[in-house]
């Protein structure tokens, strides 16, 4: 899933499959599977219907699996031993025609880089094996990986190396497809866990100016408390100015042990008529999160009687999204909720399966959620099986160019199903799925493996989805009677959308309402 990334003092957001190198799901260096099948993984949960699994044997430019022998990572791990390594592919489209490839590459006599140089060496042939285009930017893939490690070989720093990795991956051009370094990982680790030690600030990076600006605040945390609001800008970190690094190192500078502080340099966002920057020194806490958070709002409907409408909203897709929200809709059901209200603004996705099982609360049967093109260009649907949805009561999805990845599909999902109407701004348009692997070094690589093509084969990438009512207060003549939900903050009550939304709902019910 990165370049556009949602950090909560770290990274939960990419749409992602999550894979531990030789030890967990997709793990080897040729994957058995079209679909890595990490997205398969507690399927039953929820009755999720993937497509059959597949060895395939044809490989664009024949470019067959790649087989790193053991003698390889001695080499790397043990020492020098001489000048030259190689790397022996068996490629072949038919096992009765098996060919042998040698690449050969100076080894450094630096124990550092030739850890590093084993790092992209698994790195190249999983990419080599999964990567979206087989041409691979059209260039020749194998001779990539020879002519990084001969720029790698006299380097003496780590992270001259790595940099190295960085620019083989970044000749792809594709910004998704990238590595991250061990810390960067378990940050990541922990943002979909849901518990970290932070200050409770999801930050991304602002895809038209690269600046680093507040999604959201943990309600009650650090942040929330100090009066941080979604849409300030992160100008510096203690001290330091933060231009130009990636959202995944500013979220790593914020984390810290509980009882330690960082100090932040915020200016406020667009939307504040303060234009003052001011310094907040914050508490590091143990962070222990949902990313869902809801309330009820009650209002009068236009025929005089007064309505319960839900509302949820979505700020990740962690491993507890679909169970966090499957127990607040029940909770909402009990309390006599008859509509629905799923923001899904400024949510920039994270675990496909997430966004998957958070779907099919709302469905039911054997509905598409999602269409998958693999490198192949072969096309296949994930549908649910047999599903039963939470709730049947009208559902309005809220949407922005903040929602991307895993957000898309679950929008997407809902409104070509005939579930839900889409209301606010056109989405940000990111219709790739990226496999995360972690490498032998404790490294994390990112693989674009797929496009993804909504229910109605509607493609979302660099295009978004256009929602059926653009979010304006002017739509309405005038605001209706509303009274909220004592738990209900004030920005949600003056908030255009939701009231448009609320309206929507309306309309819905006094369709489906007897005349």
């Amino acid at each position: 899933m990165e370049s556009f990334c949602s950090n909560f003092d770290l990274n939960p957001s990419t749409t992602s499959l999550i894979s531990k190198s030789f030890q967990r799901p997709t793990s080897k260096l040729f994957f058995p599977s079209r679909f890595p099948s990490s997205i398969c993984d507690k399927n039953k949960k929820f009755g999720l219907k993937l497509p059959a699994t597949r060895k395939s044997n044809t490989h664009h430019n024949n470019k067959a699996p790649v087989e790193l022998k053991d003698s390889l990572f001695r080499w790397v791990s043990g020492g020098v031993f001489g000048f030259a390594a190689a790397v022996s592919l068996c490629c072949s489209d038919s096992p009765a025609f098996a060919q042998s490839i040698t690449i050969a590459f100076p080894v450094s006599h630096t124990r550092e880089i030739n850890t590093v140089q084993r790092t992209l060496v698994e790195a190249w042939g999983l990419i080599r094996e999964t990567f979206v285009d087989p041409t691979f930017n059209h260039q020749d893939w194998d001779l990539k990986l020879q002519q990084t490690m001969v720029e790698m070989f006299p380097l003496k720093s780590e992270d001259a190396a790595y940099g190295k990795i960085k620019g083989m991956l970044s000749s792809l051009g594709d910004p998704f497809t990238r590595i991250i370094s061990p810390k960067e990982y378990q940050s990541f680790r922990i943002g979909t866990d849901g518990n970290l030690q932070g200050v409770g600030l999801f930050i991304t990076v602002e895809p038209k100016t690269g600046h680093l600006v507040v999604s959201s605040c943990v309600e009650h945390g650090p942040a929330a408390r100090a009066g941080i609001h979604e849409g300030d800008e992160l100008v510096e970190i203690n001290g330091e100015g933060i231009e130009g690094i990636g959202s995944e190192a500013a979220a790593q500078k914020l984390r810290g042990c509980a009882g330690t502080t960082v100090t932040v340099k915020i200016h406020p966002g667009t939307d504040s008529k303060n234009s003052n920057f001011r310094e907040v020194k914050l508490p590091r806490e143990v962070i222990r999160f949902s990313p869902v958070s809801s309330a009820i709002i009650t209002h009068r409907t236009p025929d005089g009687h007064m309505s319960k409408t839900g509302y949820v909203k979505l700020s990740a897709f962690s491993q507890s999204s679909a169970t966090d929200m499957q127990n607040t809709i029940r909770e909402m059901e009990n309390q006599g909720v008859q509509s629905y209200i799923l923001d899904l603004r400024n949510n920039p996705g994270g675990l496909v399966k997430a966004g998957l099982d958070v779907a099919q609360i709302w469905l039911d049967g054997d509905e598409t959620l999602v269409n998958t093109i693999d490198r192949d260009g072969n096309l296949f649907s994930i549908s649910m099986a047999n599903g039963h949805a939470v709730t049947h009561d009208p559902l309005v999805v809220l949407v922005n160019e903040g929602s991307a990845s895993a957000s898309e599909i679950l929008a997407g999902a809902l409104h070509d199903n005939g579930r839900a109407l889409l209301v606010g701004h056109r989405t940000f348009g990111k219709g790739k799925i990226q496999s995360i692997t972690e490498l032998d070094d404790g490294s994390a690589l990112f693989i674009t493996v797929a496009k993804y093509l909504s229910p109605g084969l509607h493609d979302i990438d660099q295009v978004g989805i256009t929602p059926d009512v653009q979010c304006s207060a002017d739509m309405l003549n005038s605001p209706k009677e509303s009274s909220k939900d004592k738990n209900l903050n004030s920005p949600l009550e003056a908030d255009s959308c939701i009231i448009i939304a609320e309206h929507e709902l309306d309309i819905q019910e006094s369709e489906a309402s007897p005349s």
